[in-house]
């Protein structure tokens, strides 16, 4: 199954029941993005304060610390990361409660992914639009909307593959700094790979011929033995 691409988040899954941890996981990977788990409230707090997650799906019920005490120890502790609240709780009070807790959004089980996945996108678009500075990077005359996930080089619109505008835009976040071949690997397909693969090699390559048009210069400067650089 093919979901529709919204961008590339961060997403932690804080859900003891397996196959349904299994079956977000496997959806979420699937759609592009990535991902880090943990079973009890506990480990979710620790994760959340080394680790910056664009939105997290939190399940209500949890051993030791259940998902409402998480959601206000997160938000006592000032941090703002979206949270989709799930449970079997459906009736009108447990959402209220769960919104007054901190939540920033309600979704009962058992529930479809694809209604999962378009909430997750909508906090995302939300958060996105809210936060200033954030709705595009610039570097020269390459402009990437993360709103509406276009690409333009002065004039002319860049058709990218989502991994391409994935790339880009961690390089753009990150111009005029070395970014390692692990780097990318690590922060854009979120696994380990073999530091030897040359797996980001060819897709800088496919995407300098789409941004580089004759005559323009070359925005994605190769480091030798070091990776690669966004120009500023």
């Amino acid at each position: 199954m093919h979901f529709l691409y919204k961008g590339s988040m961060k997403v932690l899954i804080v859900e003891d029941d397996i196959p349904t941890a299994d079956y977000i996981e496997k959806g979420l990977r699937e759609a592009g993005h990535s991902l880090d788990r943990s079973t009890s409230g506990k480990d979710a707090l620790l994760l959340l304060t080394d680790s910056a997650y664009d939105a997290v799906v939190l399940d209500r019920m949890l051993p030791e610390l259940d998902g409402l005490s998480v959601l206000k120890m997160l938000r006592a502790a000032g941090n703002d990361t979206p949270v989709l609240l799930l449970s079997a709780l459906g009736q009108t009070d447990h959402r209220v409660e769960g919104l007054q807790s901190g939540a920033d959004d309600y979704l009962s089980k058992p529930f479809a992914f694809t209604e999962l996945l378009a909430r997750l996108e909508a906090l995302q678009r939300r958060r996105l639009r809210e936060t200033p500075g954030v709705r595009r990077l610039v570097a020269g005359s390459l402009e990437l909307d993360l709103i509406t996930r276009k690409a333009c080089r002065g004039n002319r619109e860049v058709d990218l593959l989502p991994r391409e505008f994935q790339i880009l835009e961690y390089l753009m976040r990150n111009k005029g700094r070395i970014v390692t071949r692990t780097m990318l690997l690590e922060n854009v397909w979120d696994y380990r790979f073999d530091p030897q693969t040359n797996v980001t090699d060819v897709h800088i390559s496919r995407l300098r011929k789409k941004i580089d048009a004759e005559g323009e210069p070359q925005l994605i400067e190769t480091v030798r033995g070091a990776g690669y650089r966004m120009s500023a």
